[in-house]
């Protein structure tokens, strides 16, 4: 993927709780994804997330740049150090970046063609989204293939 841009002012608010942004981006990760990635290791430099490790799947290295670049005072997430098993076509993903007004049904809608396909959207989001029906604009989202 490499480096991925996101909305810095946008997003859940972690940092400033007593670790540095690294650590706390990396127990995130960890407890978020636990076992999904080996040999984790978080830089954090003006609001760049440089990510290192091995994930299990392409799944678990979307989630963890996802986890990592909808947090506030991220800017970009660079993946290039983090490996995984190369994606087949049917499991290549899209980003979407949603916007004011959007839903998850109107996003199935747009992707889908049918927006009772939300739920596939939430499903590749869980870590990232806690309540289907509070997503906010600039936050990133995995769209998954439907086969």
């Amino acid at each position: 993927m490499g480096v991925i841009d996101f909305l810095k002012n946008v997003g859940a608010s972690i940092f400033g709780k007593g670790e540095d942004e690294a650590t706390s981006l990396t127990n995130l990760i960890n407890t978020t994804l636990p076992g999904q990635i080996t040999n984790l290791r978080v830089e954090f430099n003006k609001g760049v997330v440089d990510l290192y490790g091995q994930a299990d799947t392409i799944a678990a290295k979307e989630k963890a740049v996802l986890l990592a670049g909808n947090i506030k005072g991220v800017e970009k997430v660079n993946d290039v150090y983090l490996t995984a098993p190369e994606a087949k076509p049917e499991d290549e993903t899209v980003y979407y970046e949603v916007k004011p007004g959007d839903s998850l049904s109107k996003i199935a809608k747009h992707f889908y063609g049918n927006a009772m396909k939300y739920p596939v959207i939430f499903e590749a989001n869980r870590e990232v989204i806690k309540d289907p029906n509070l997503i906010y604009p600039g936050q990133k989202l995995r769209i998954p293939k439907i086969i």
